[in-house]
């Protein structure tokens, strides 16, 4: 068993839920967006261009839901561990602790990349 600050890490999963909760919003904007860009006449390699954009929403979308749900888990299992052991979690805890904090990092760097793409399509397309 390992003392941990067990706030300070409950703290970490609300502040990556949150966050994660702002990427949802975001994701549906930029769908509702190219929907409305894809209304327009568009000729096939921009029409294939928003089918890619689309699709990596989509998955996006998921991606964020099932870490929202791992954290909210994990979270859930801390608390359960530092009511059971005298405020101390085991080190595989902390260890999936880190192991999600490197997924939550991935995805944000993924879907920054994914905005950039968008945002760049919508230059082209404005």
């Amino acid at each position: 068993m390992v003392q941990a600050d067990i706030a300070q890490l409950s703290g970490e999963c609300n502040t990556w839920r949150e966050t994660l909760r702002q990427h949802r919003d975001e994701l549906t904007q930029n769908k509702d967006r190219l929907q409305q860009v894809a209304s327009q006449a568009l000729s096939k390699e921009k029409l294939k261009e928003v089918e890619h954009l689309h699709n990596q929403f989509h998955i996006q979308l998921i991606n964020v839901h099932d870490l929202k749900q791992a954290i909210k888990m994990h979270d859930r299992k801390l608390s359960l561990e530092v009511s059971a052991n005298d405020g101390q979690v085991n080190e595989e805890t902390l260890v999936l602790h880190e192991s999600i904090l490197d997924e939550y990092q991935t995805l944000e760097h993924t879907l920054s990349n994914l905005q950039e793409e968008f945002d760049s399509f919508l230059a082209q397309n404005s």
